[in-house]
């Protein structure tokens, strides 16, 4: 796998070295060439003659299985199927994960050629950041987000952003009409100095270093930026906005005491008036459109989630700017790149493959992931190689942010091969040239009424679709199957940067959200063998089924981490011996698999550190959340519960940020979680004790072989969970595992460890 990777820094090289060629030349030379490549990346043949060795050893693997079952009269017989079938799911999941390595392609863009054919043609485009909660996703947070897609290198007349907020916060509209303003300073600020990235937060980091001709300007513009957070921030530690301010803008208005976060009427507040020719920055350009918008909430209303926000956006869009490009963002997902929308305009613009991209992916990055990924949330894996793989079969999943869509792929139209996508330049700027921001806002406000989807196909084949808690995924999924195309593409620049959850308990409860809605789509009509059969490639809908099944692998690994470990205090054999050439398929399979797993992650980009904590978060989130997920998804099929939402809060204690920036595992609270995942490193460690017991003094030579394989999978149970015990016995910080966790993990682990001697 390690020459996969290499492919895509070599072409991009390459395409610096064409564009500078290119440079030389008139754009009438280059008319002809493409604004984006596809390269295919190279050791495909010997990956897959790699993975052929690694089935032959699994196909051995089951035949001893079939031929070695133990009679009825024989212990462990029970045992011993158990474990086959769950190397038989292990064995059908591997196959899946097999499809997304067998084609990995990467994109590259020319976004210089771009601006030299279509620099008078470019689209409107459309900029949704959505937000739900001021508590869990600060204002200041937000509006971050939100002035760095207002200072893309992009003509501002057709850039028009769009902040959601399903909170209905009044503080959350204070912050944004302070960015408003400050806007005015920074997009000049920031196109004069090409400043990289454009969030406000990120660039006055600590560690920034500004250069000494833009220093007096620099220390300027950070004062202003600071007074600007300060204001935001006293007023929400105040929990009012003064009568002052809300003197300044009409909009404070819309807020009284009937207005509830989940009861309120639509608030549309266009803060910046893109066709206003007095809406400039410091420098006399024009500034884009900025729009706030909190959709109609009543209790008797179903508000389905973020679809339903991102369906008013669409809709709301559609009535004052009417980009033909939207590109959607959660608000903790700041663009580090100032040229993402030129780039994504190279797939869209393209003269022979553009009319038929549907949206352009990009991965979800992120800048607070510690040196060696302590929770396992870069996922560097996934995004270089498992995401380009399923581009790779024409599959590209909709990952619900920095996405790039075509606004007549998501509003429901289906793709025929008479369509071009020639007409960019469709906006209603022209149609409401006489109209006031009033009369605008108060037409936008009925489409974001709870009632106005009654009865109509929002959620259904138009928009996002609802029922789901990824809506994401059968989203794209859906603009598959009407026959466009999407792309996956991951710069070398990063393109937007996010915040991980900085504690095991947001991680674990993120995964477990994310898990379960995919596991929903699995049991639904939206399930990829159903419904994309014979409309998306056999190997896009494995790629698909890698992520929907995360939950349902849980139960296989629950029964390798408890049963091997019980029999192995019971000197019961569940593996062949290790003189025996039986034992060599167990042997080559384990050690071809993670050499891989080491060679993938390696790189990736990841350190041996790294891949080694990705080995204890894959077990910890397979004993947890997945197996939480698991047991939600079927109690919901059975009708016995609804789905919900869960928010990942972005807010960091002091404390437990310094504990996870020096990469100690956080625990801290008595989630049922934590007692699952101490119970099983203390029954793994019981096992382990007592089997060196039961080999020394109990059993004999013969019996010892076979019951090696047992003491090496407790001892490297017991090695990824040494953070676990170090959190049980040693720490005494805030962070360590509660008592009550403690003691009810040993009880637990101690009563399972004497009913199977016993």
């Amino acid at each position: 796998m390690r020459t996969i990777l290499t492919q895509c820094k070599g072409s991009c090289v390459s395409v610096c070295v064409c564009e500078r060629e290119m440079g030389k030349h008139g754009a009438g030379e280059d008319e002809g060439l493409p604004l984006f490549e596809t390269k295919v990346a190279r050791g495909r043949v010997a990956y897959k003659i790699f993975a052929s060795t690694v089935f032959v050893g699994i196909c051995l693997i089951w035949l001893y299985r079939v031929t070695n079952i133990p009679r009825a009269e024989e212990q462990g017989r029970s045992a011993w199927i158990g474990m086959f079938m769950a190397e038989l799911w292990f064995c059908f999941y591997w196959i899946i994960t097999q499809s997304v390595r067998w084609n990995v392609i990467y994109r590259c863009t020319f976004k210089d050629r771009l601006s030299r054919r279509c620099e008078d043609k470019l689209p409107g485009v459309d900029v949704f950041v959505c937000t739900a909660d001021p508590k869990l996703e600060p204002p200041t947070m937000v509006i971050n987000t939100v002035l760095s897609v207002m200072s893309y290198n992009y003509p501002t007349e057709k850039l028009s952003i769009y902040l959601s907020d399903d909170g209905g916060s009044e503080m959350t509209f204070y912050a944004l009409l302070e960015a408003s303003q400050f806007a005015k300073h920074w997009i000049p600020f920031c196109k004069k100095f090409k400043v990289e990235p454009r969030s406000p937060e990120a660039y006055f980091a600590p560690n920034s270093d500004p250069q000494d001709t833009m220093f007096a300007q620099w220390l300027a513009i950070k004062k202003l930026y600071e007074d600007m957070k300060n204001r935001i921030e006293a007023a929400i530690e105040k929990g009012s906005i003064s009568k002052d301010i809300r003197d300044q803008h009409k909009g404070f208005s819309e807020w009284n005491s009937k207005v509830s976060q989940k009861d309120h009427q639509s608030i549309v507040q266009i803060l910046i008036d893109g066709r206003n020719q007095y809406a400039v920055d410091d420098d006399g350009c024009q500034l884009p459109t900025l729009v706030y918008l909190a959709r109609e909430k009543r209790p008797q209303w179903p508000h389905n989630f973020k679809a339903g926000s991102m369906n008013a956006l669409i809709r709301v869009s559609s009535e004052i700017s009417n980009g033909a490009i939207i590109l959607n963002l959660d608000c903790d997902m700041y663009s580090n790149n100032s040229d993402a929308i030129r780039e994504a305009l190279c797939f869209f613009m393209d003269k022979e493959r553009g009319h038929e991209i549907s949206y352009v992916q990009h991965p979800q990055s992120y800048d607070n992931v510690t040196k060696n990924d302590l929770y396992s949330s870069a996922c560097n894996v996934v995004h270089k190689i498992e995401l380009a793989g399923i581009d790779g079969h024409g599959g590209a999943l909709y990952c619900g942010t920095g996405c790039f869509h075509r606004r007549e792929s998501l509003c429901g139209r289906k793709y025929s091969k008479d369509y071009r996508g020639d007409q960019w330049n469709i906006m209603v700027t022209d149609k409401h040239k006489d109209t006031t921001v009033d009369e605008l806002e108060e037409a936008s406000k009925v489409l974001a009424n709870c009632s106005y989807e009654k009865g109509t196909q929002w959620g259904k084949e138009m928009g996002l679709k609802y029922g789901c808690p990824v809506e994401d995924i059968i989203t794209g999924l859906a603009i598959q199957c009407r026959g466009w195309k999407p792309v996956y593409y991951h710069p070398d620049m990063k393109s937007f940067l996010g915040v991980v959850p900085t504690t095991l308990d947001q991680a674990l409860v993120q995964h477990k959200r994310w898990s379960e809605g995919l596991f929903q789509i699995f049991f639904s009509k939206y399930c990829p063998f159903i419904y994309g059969h014979g409309k998306i490639k056999l190997g896009a809908q494995m790629g698909y089924c890698l992520y929907l099944l995360w939950a349902p692998t849980s139960l296989p690994t629950l029964y390798y981490l408890v049963v091997p470990s019980l029999c192995l205090l019971r000197g019961i054999p569940l593996f062949p011996k290790v003189s025996s050439l039986w034992f060599l398929p167990f042997a080559y399979v384990f050690v071809a698999r993670n050499a891989c797993s080491i060679a993938e992650a390696l790189t990736c980009g990841d350190t041996l550190k790294a891949w080694w904590n990705l080995q204890r978060m894959w077990v910890i989130r397979r004993t947890t959340s997945y197996a939480f997920a698991f047991i939600d998804t079927i109690i919901r099929q059975l009708g016995f519960s609804q789905t919900a939402f869960a928010i990942t809060a972005k807010v960091v204690d002091e404390d437990v940020l310094g504990r996870y920036e020096q990469e100690v595992l956080e625990f801290g609270s008595s989630s049922v979680m934590f007692t699952i995942i101490a119970t099983l490193a203390l029954l793994n460690l019981f096992s382990l004790i007592g089997g060196i017991k039961k080999i020394v003094w109990d059993v004999k030579l013969s019996a010892f072989e076979s019951l090696i394989p047992h003491m090496i999978l407790c001892w490297l149970m017991v090695m990824v969970n040494v953070p676990v015990y170090q959190a049980l016995f040693f720490r005494k910080d805030k962070g360590r595992m509660p008592n009550t966790v403690l003691f009810k993990s040993i009880v637990i682990a101690s009563l399972a460890c004497l009913m199977s001697v016993y």
